[in-house]
Order: C-alpha cells, then structure tokens, then sequence
C-alpha cells in the first residue's frame, strides 16, 4: 500500500520535523501554521507527484480553496500535515498527519500518524481494540457547551482530530463527537478507518458511507464504538 511509503518518508525526517516547532505563525483564523506543517506538507506532495501523478492535492496549507470545482467522481489525496498544530508548537506529543486517497471517487487508503506517539492506523492493517466509558470533546467547545454536558461519563480534551478518532476507531474513547463543524482532511482519514473496523461513523447526522468529503464546508461527526 502506497501509504506506508509517505510513513516512512515522514518518519526518516521526524527530527526535521519537530525542530521546526518554534518556527511558527498566526494564520487569518488565528490558528498556528508552523515550518513543520508546511514539510510534511512538501514531503507528501513530492510522493504523489512521484506515486500519484493523476491525483490532485488537498491540503489545509492550500486553504482557502476559493473558486474551485470538484468532481465526486475525480482522483484526490486529501492531507492534514500537521493535525494538531497548537498541541505541536506547545510541545506536545499528541499531533498526527492524517492522509485519505480517492481514485476516480473511490476511497483506496487512508491513514492516522501521530509520530512522537509512534502510532500507525493505515487500511489493511489490524487495529488492536479496548473498550472505554470515555468521551473524546473537541477543543472547540465552548465554557457554555461545556456546562450543558451530562453527568456520568469520563470526558477528555485532547486538541488533536486524528489522535481523537483514532481512539474511538480503536474503542479507547466510547465516542468522539465534533458539533461544532470540521474541515474534510481533519476527519475523512478516521472516518474511513471506522468503517473498515465496523464501528460507526456518522456525518451532518447520517450514516458515513466512504464517499469523499471537499474544503466546501464544515462538517459535524459523530465516531462511536
């Protein structure tokens, strides 16, 4: 499978990588871009130009994507560099890179990294599974939606999609809720694992069927095991 070539690729420069946390800006949205982001970015855009020829690239470092068409039925990788970025520039460990690749609308592979963790999800791969009474919140919450939570469940605020729907792919959370609306390279890599390891995964309230998700609009996702 292809991607365990942009795994490797990333992993061989992980000490690039992660020198480059301090060396960082604020984007219009007020959220961090760091040199670290935009050579993950390079790297994986280097191997599908070399891999993946027919395929164009979706990138949040490519935002905003104004003007553009998009075709359902067209060949896409679609690339979070750096998933996680605020976490990544504080020195936290809890970051990932999440790709998803779609020929001619069809999903092929995706895959949840988070390097310092030494965690891999790639399709095809086994996942070893747990079974958890917590619930992955999104950083996005505010203090007020915060206060509207119901008691009896472990609740936990991580800052990182990939690293959330990893663990609830992998039942470490009981579920993982966004409702605030996410962007599609933020979520289509943890949406397609869920579904290849039968848990379900639900999209603006509907059930996820695999089909590819484009920087049009936010989405609202539901993960739970």
């Amino acid at each position: 499978m292809i991607l365990n070539k942009f795994v490797e690729a990333i992993s061989k420069r992980l000490n690039e990588i992660t020198s480059l946390r301090s060396e960082n800006e604020k984007k219009p949205d007020d959220s961090y871009v760091s040199k670290g982001d935009l050579l993950v970015q390079e790297i994986v855009f280097d191997l599908c130009k070399k891999h993946l020829p027919d395929h164009r690239l979706i990138s949040e470092e490519f935002a905003p994507f104004d003007d553009n068409e998009w075709d359902a039925t067209g060949s896409y990788v679609v690339l979070d560099p750096i998933d996680g970025t605020e976490n990544f520039v504080s020195g936290l460990r809890e970051w990932g890179v999440g790709i998803s690749i779609y020929t001619s609308g069809e999903h092929v592979e995706s895959c949840i990294y988070l390097p310092e963790l030494n965690e891999i999800a790639i399709t095809g791969h086994p996942l070893q599974k747990f079974q958890s009474r917590i619930h992955g919140l999104s950083s996005s919450l505010t203090k007020k939606d915060l206060e509207k939570l119901p008691e009896g469940f472990e609740y936990r605020i991580i800052g990182c999609s990939m690293y959330n729907m990893l663990n609830a792919v992998k039942g470490s959370y009981a579920r993982f809720e966004n409702v605030k609306g996410v962007s599609c390279w933020d979520v289509l890599p943890g949406l397609n694992l869920a579904l290849e390891h039968g848990v379900r995964a639900y999209v603006d309230g509907q059930p996820y069927r695999g089909q590819i998700l484009f920087p049009t609009q936010k989405y609202k996702i539901l993960i739970e095991a």
